[in-house]
């Protein structure tokens, strides 16, 4: 099958490219605004400079590479930066994605987006597929009206919803958890973390794996693919600081009201992932498991 990655120097898109180039069933066509940014020589692989808030520049690649199927990582996920730049965000996470449908009912290509867990209003979380989105954010509301155009659509689609993703890919200056708590209690640093704030954390290779298995099956519908292990950050940085063993004692358990951030955050969201893992056979790594896969890929120089 031919796959074509939008986002491809993303962290998602960097470990959708580790794990599919290597298959022999597989020619994948990667794509990112600019130049890649995936190291040369580690995995086979198309690359074409691609932006997709440009019909014509999606058009031009589509036309040259004829995808079966096309994940769509591509987007703007800095939640405040949303809220300050509403334009932006809705030609990333709307407009774009309507380019994108468009390119693939031309080419016939299976569509699979992804989604977020801030379409919820985090209220009675965690979630299933099933459950009424309602978002609090701007960042939500884009998504959300990202995944009404795809379900209305007459192309063949599939939807993954994830939340907070981690992970660690080349050349990329985002930090996650993990990261931020390791680093900050190796150098003393005090930090606040907030303990009012449920999610299901998810490893990024497992988020690759499940696109992965939707385009396997050729899944249609809304699929949660998230981690399964239900925390706050504050618990997240625990087990984070046990596993590195690092002293915890400039770090401080705070709720949520002590930092003013432009959007808004729904406390509680977390995914149920049944349906998952009835219908793909996905199934998470734990997040203790996560760390450790983390740790291993640090010392590898990753």
């Amino acid at each position: 099958m031919k796959v074509l990655i939008t986002g491809s120097n993303g962290l998602l898109g960097q470990k959708l490219i580790d794990l599919m180039a290597p298959m022999q069933d597989v020619t994948l066509i990667a794509t990112s605004n600019g130049n890649n940014r995936y190291p040369v020589g580690k995995n086979e692989f198309d690359y074409y400079p691609m932006d997709i808030t440009s019909p014509v520049e999606i058009k031009s690649v589509f036309s040259r590479t004829n995808p079966d199927f096309v994940i769509n990582t591509a987007a703007m996920t800095n939640v405040d930066q949303c809220e300050s730049e509403k334009e932006n965000c809705w030609k990333l996470n709307v407009e774009a994605v309507s380019h994108l449908v468009e390119a693939c009912r031309e080419s016939n290509s299976f569509f699979l987006h992804l989604s977020t867990d801030f379409i919820f209003d985090g209220e009675n979380g965690p979630y299933s597929e099933e459950d009424i989105a309602k978002p609090v954010s701007y960042y939500g509301e884009s998504k959300l009206a990202a995944e009404n155009l795809i379900t209305e659509s007459d192309i063949s689609w599939a939807i993954a919803r994830t939340v907070l993703v981690y992970g660690i890919a080349h050349d990329m200056s985002r930090s996650n958890i993990i990261l931020w708590v390791k680093n900050s209690l190796e150098n003393k640093k005090e930090i606040k973390v907030v303990n009012d704030q449920w999610r299901t954390p998810t490893l990024a290779e497992d988020l690759a794996m499940g696109c992965y298995l939707i385009l396997k099956k050729r899944a249609t519908g809304i699929y949660n693919i998230s981690g399964k292990d239900f925390l706050n950050p504050y618990e997240m940085a625990v087990k984070t600081a046990n596993f590195f063993k690092l002293d915890m004692s400039t770090m401080t358990e705070v709720d949520g009201s002590i930092f003013s951030q432009p959007a808004k955050r729904p406390p509680k969201t977390g995914f149920i992932l049944d349906k998952a893992n009835r219908e793909l056979g996905y199934n998470p790594r734990s997040f203790d498991e996560g760390i450790a896969i983390l740790a291993k890929q640090l010392e590898e120089g990753l």
